[in-house]
């Protein structure tokens, strides 16, 4: 199986995501092009994120909050929100990186980043879905879940819909057009006081909160991802896709597991950008690559060993780069459906002990990639191609959840 439908669309998806990202080359020639990258960077014991020059490796800001954070980018990549589970609070974070569409070219704006003064508190707030011009914030103990616009947040406001979650429960909410998607917790299982109940499916609720059509089937719902108008659901029973479908509402696909996979599933997934397709785990030690529209939905990848961190590059739309606990970082070419290539980037990290214990983390900036080594104080920069160590930025304290923020652009 090749991924997404035929090797040829494939191919010109890939062409047209390069011509996309090269269009800011025939801007203006009075227009100076100019390409900034910044990290962010939260530690993971101590109340602090980081704003990191990505070339310099300058600290440009520290900013202390309440406790560790969980950082999530907003997807104009004008805010971080930087998630604070165990302390009931998000704070968001600043880019300075503001780029704006010309057409034919795209303008970059730098300023200094900094902490906004809007906050967000409620009961465990854990996944935060970012999607256009808002982001998704969802509280587990909260029984909630709040839209929140970025521009208002850019001018230190909130502004802010809320969705009912019908009962506390570790689930997600994703918008589609006027549509939202939002996880079913199981209320008929008896759970403890201080335990939540599981997921069991998946509603589609419109701008009044109103339920529209039938809850989808979909046990232990886990992980989200958006790939061009489609947004996927891991499941116990495969993967759950939805496509947008009008005026009646989105339409819910259950892609099932095949008979020939092993026993697994996918609890966390990536969504292409230029290409339409998933990237998921199966389990700790394999990956698949998911193709809603192909003829075989699922190509499964085996591991060394098990996996610690995953990303896609959303520049060189083919590559996905997979860590494993031994230290070494895997390029997965999604066309071919293959491995390509591998290289030693940071000493063995287990996944035995605390899932929260701190491990590396990925981010992808400028043809590198950022990985933090929290053992070492050190966010150590990788060449994508030669998947060889060219510099290390220190920092202070256990680096851990990374993002990273930047491109080129037309300046005036």
């Amino acid at each position: 199986m090749k991924l997404s439908l035929t090797r040829n669309r494939l191919l010109a998806a890939v062409t047209s995501g390069l011509i996309f990202a090269a269009s800011g080359a025939f801007a203006d020639e009075d227009h100076e092009t100019r390409e900034t990258w910044r990290l962010f960077v939260a530690d993971h014991t101590n109340p602090v994120v980081r704003a990191i020059d990505f070339d310099s490796g300058k600290e440009l800001g520290r900013y202390d909050i309440k406790g560790p954070a969980a950082l999530t980018a907003s997807a104009s990549g004008q805010t971080i929100f930087a998630t604070q589970s165990d302390h009931d609070i998000v704070h968001v974070i600043k880019t300075g990186i503001d780029f704006s569409d010309h057409g034919e070219h795209r303008d970059l704006d730098v300023s200094d980043a900094g902490l906004l003064p809007v906050t967000f508190e409620g009961k465990r707030p854990f996944h935060v879905v970012p999607h256009d011009d808002h982001a998704i914030l969802f509280y587990d103990r909260g029984g909630k879940a709040d839209i929140i616009d970025e521009a208002a947040l850019l001018d230190g406001k909130a502004d802010i819909r809320t969705i009912d979650t019908t009962r506390p429960h570790h689930g997600v909410a994703v918008t589609m057009g006027r549509f939202v998607l939002v996880s079913v917790p199981n209320i008929e299982v008896p759970t403890k006081p201080d335990e939540l109940p599981p997921r069991v499916g998946l509603r589609v609720v419109d701008e009044t909160g109103e339920q529209v059509g039938a809850m989808a089937k979909c046990t232990d719902l886990h992980g989200e991802a958006t790939s061009a108008r489609l947004v996927a659901f891991g499941c116990k029973e495969g993967v759950l896709v939805a496509r947008p479908g009008g005026l009646d509402g989105p339409k819910l696909e259950m892609l099932t597991y095949p008979a020939d996979l092993p026993k697994g599933s996918t609890g966390t997934l990536l969504g292409g950008k230029a290409m339409q397709f998933f990237l998921g785990n199966y389990g700790e030690d394999k990956i698949v690559l998911i193709d809603p529209d192909g003829e075989e939905h699922f190509r499964l990848i085996d591991l060394p060993t098990r996996r610690v961190d995953f990303l896609l590059d959303p520049a060189t739309s083919r590559n996905a780069y997979i860590l494993t606990e031994d230290g070494d970082l895997h390029v997965l070419d999604v066309i071919k459906g293959e491995i390509v290539r591998k290289g030693k980037v940071t000493e063995a990290y287990s996944k035995d002990g605390h899932w929260r214990d701190p491990r590396p983390r990925l981010a992808v900036a400028d043809g590198h990639l950022a990985i933090t080594d929290p053992r070492h104080s050190l966010i150590r920069v990788v060449d994508a191609e030669s998947l060889k160590e060219v510099r290390a930025i220190p920092v202070e304290g256990k680096p851990f959840t990374i993002v990273a923020v930047g491109g080129s652009g037309a300046s005036h």
